[in-house]
Formats: C-alpha cells, structure tokens, sequence
C-alpha cells in the first residue's frame, strides 16, 4: 500500500479507538460470534458515517479495525492509524498574540510539549488571571477566545467532549451589537488535553464556538 495522506482527525481518531477497546473487550467476554459480528459492522458503518468522502484505500484501511479480538491487535491498528490523523496547524507565540491582540500579558501554552496530532483545538488556562485561551481552526484558519474560567467542584459533563471531567465554568465577554456586548459560554473540561482525548465529535466544538460567536 502506497503512504497515504492523512485523512483522520483526531475526533475521529478517537471515535475509532473507542470502538476498537470495545472489540476487544467483546472478545473477551462475549461468547456470540454473531453478536461481536453485529457490534463490529455497526460500529464500522458509525465510523464511517463521520466521513464526507472516503476514498477506496482509506477505506480498507479502516476495514482493519474489523479484525481485532484483542488488546495488542487493538494497540497495533490504533498505532497504524495515528499515523494518519492530521496535525493541527502549527502555532508559533507570535501568531497567538496576533490572535489575542487585547490581551497585554498573555500566558503562553507550553507549545514544545504539544503533539498537534492529538489535538482538535489548544487550550491552555492561566491560573493567576482566571483565565482559559481557545484556539480552534476552519478549514486551516485559526480562531481565538479567550474568557473568565472558574473551576467547579466535584466533576461535571463538558459542553466539547461530553465526557463526565472536572470541569469549570468558560464565560467569554462578545460583540451582541454595535455597541453592545454580553456574555456567552458554557462548563467545558479544566484540562484542554484530557478534554481532546476525549472528543469524538468535532460538531460540539463548532457548536461552543458557534455560540460564542453568533
């Protein structure tokens, strides 16, 4: 097989590895071949429905996960995978400060120590300030928010991944008019890089910006 280009993002990436785990605990506990059958080709055609357009070769690459009955099967076809998810752009501290022009001392994220592959978007919080920084790209633009966060106590579900996280109150001050501006946002994870291993649906992430934006 020829390298392809990558073609996963990392929502789905993640949708993919969630099922995988599921295989294979299937095969661990479920004695059924025709049950563990069902579960595979629904799950496949799930998968395959978070995708626009596929080509042939994408496709039976996907078609792999199909075959895995245990959890090292499981970590091999996840590690093939990764290596087509594709990176978020790459961000330098310049760009995020022309992205946050309003912001006079601005924490940087510690961008060394980020894998852009496991991201759909960078968020960082500043502790000092209450402070969280989203950054998220459309069709390789990149857009940033940034708003008050106070942590909640005890764990809650996040508006982004809609996983059950400490999570904390993001509340960002917007335009509502001419002249007029409001406050808009919702309980999203404290941590930006749990929060993107969890995310498997980049339609939620849209939805928040969307909303802090309209």
């Amino acid at each position: 097989m020829s390298q392809m280009e990558p073609f996963l993002r990392n929502d789905q990436f993640n949708f993919i590895k969630e099922h995988v785990w599921k295989f294979a605990h299937a095969h661990a506990t479920v004695k059924d071949a025709d049950v563990i059958h069902a579960l595979k080709y629904s799950a496949f055609d799930q998968i395959i429905n978070t995708f626009y357009s596929m080509n042939e070769e994408q496709e039976e690459l996907l078609k792999k996960i199909l075959y895995v009955e245990d959890s090292s099967q499981a970590e091999q076809i996840l590690t093939e995978l990764k290596a087509y998810v594709i990176s978020f752009p790459a961000v330098t501290a310049e760009r995020i400060k022309k992205l946050f022009p309003k912001v006079k001392k601005l924490t940087m994220p510690p961008l060394e120590e980020k894998n852009l592959r496991n991201i759909s978007y960078l968020g960082w919080n500043d502790v000092r300030s209450e402070r969280k920084y989203i950054i998220t790209t459309d069709q390789r633009r990149l857009t940033g928010v940034f708003g008050t966060f106070r942590s909640s106590p005890g764990k809650g579900i996040c508006t982004i991944c809609n996983k059950h996280e400490e999570t904390g109150l993001f509340m960002a001050v917007v335009k509502a008019g001419k002249e007029t501006y409001t406050s808009r946002g919702n309980y999203i994870c404290q941590d930006s890089s749990r929060c993107n291993q969890n995310i498997t649906d980049i339609r939620q992430l849209e939805t928040f910006m969307y909303h802090l934006k309209k």
